[in-house]
């Protein structure tokens, strides 16, 4: 052990050497109280102040670095947090309008969250994340705070394909709720139509249109939407009524499930009836 330090010592003797002198010397120079060493001691003081100053930049920038990091990091929470609340306060505010229909239902509501869709299509479609297991059946009505959504039509255990309005093989009996026209709502493709309605009734633009009782699908005086614009139609005994829902499809987050279950009874008369018509 000491042969190793004996020998690191001859390797870089001269560096001890210079190092104890350097050493000796500083420590005379400090005791020494002569007028020249003196003014050495107060330039190397003036000297190193300055060196040391305009060396400070360098904790500083390395200071200024991090606590810029730690502030990215904070407004990148905080933005988060925001976006958060904002989505909260949403939801709250579309949960509310929906309880606001779920106080007015006279029928079970089985809430659900829509996990799916497709807006795109001619069958358009949205999945909702109930099924069968949470009391879903197929020929249910669904709704949303804006009014009727569409019909259950396919289900499994754990989830429900719905027939939405902007489906062409969507219908549902319909009426004004102020002048009490009777319509069905179909959707072509491309306008959403309250059809059969002639031309001497008297339906305008801003009516609100309701489920009838004629719907063995579904329950009665459920909001459906407005009427955005009727036009005269040449050649035809039926005016164009083109009609807005009250639902906003590309939006729709949340929705109900109506446990509603037609007539059986009445259901099975209209069939027969319609049988023996076909006959």
């Amino acid at each position: 052990m000491f042969k190793r330090i004996y020998n690191f010592v001859l390797l870089f003797k001269e560096y001890a050497v210079f190092s104890i002198l350097l050493v000796l010397s500083l420590v005379l120079m400090a005791l020494n109280d002569n007028t020249q060493i003196r003014h050495i001691r107060g330039v190397a003081t003036v000297v190193f102040g300055v060196v040391q100053d305009q060396l400070a930049f360098v904790p500083r920038y390395f200071s200024l670095r991090k606590e810029n990091d730690i502030l990215r990091r904070m407004n990148v929470d905080l933005a988060d947090e925001a976006s958060q609340l904002r989505e909260a306060k949403l939801e709250n505010d579309r949960l509310r309008r929906l309880l606001g229909f779920k106080d007015v239902s006279h029928y079970p509501l089985l809430a659900a969250k829509v996990v799916g869709k497709n807006l795109t299509l001619l069958r358009n479609t949205i999945t909702l994340n109930i099924g069968k297991l949470d009391g879903v059946l197929p020929h249910m009505p669904v709704v949303g705070d804006g009014g009727l959504v569409g019909v259950v039509a396919n289900v499994n255990d754990h989830y429900a394909i719905v027939r939405i309005l902007y489906n062409t093989d969507f219908r549902a009996s319909t009426k004004s709720q102020r002048a009490r026209v009777d319509g069905i709502l179909a959707w072509d493709g491309e306008d959403l139509i309250l059809t059969n309605v002639a031309k001497n009734l008297d339906i305008v633009a801003g009516d609100t249109l309701i489920t009838t009782d004629y719907s063995s699908t579904y329950p009665p005086n459920i909001r459906i939407g407005t009427v955005s614009e009727v036009a005269e139609q040449q050649g035809s005994l039926f005016k164009r009524v083109l009609v807005t829902p009250g639902v906003d499809f590309v939006k729709l987050e949340e929705v109900f499930v109506i446990s509603y279950i037609p007539d059986s009874e009445r259901s099975e008369l209209e069939q027969s009836l319609q049988q023996k018509l076909r006959r």
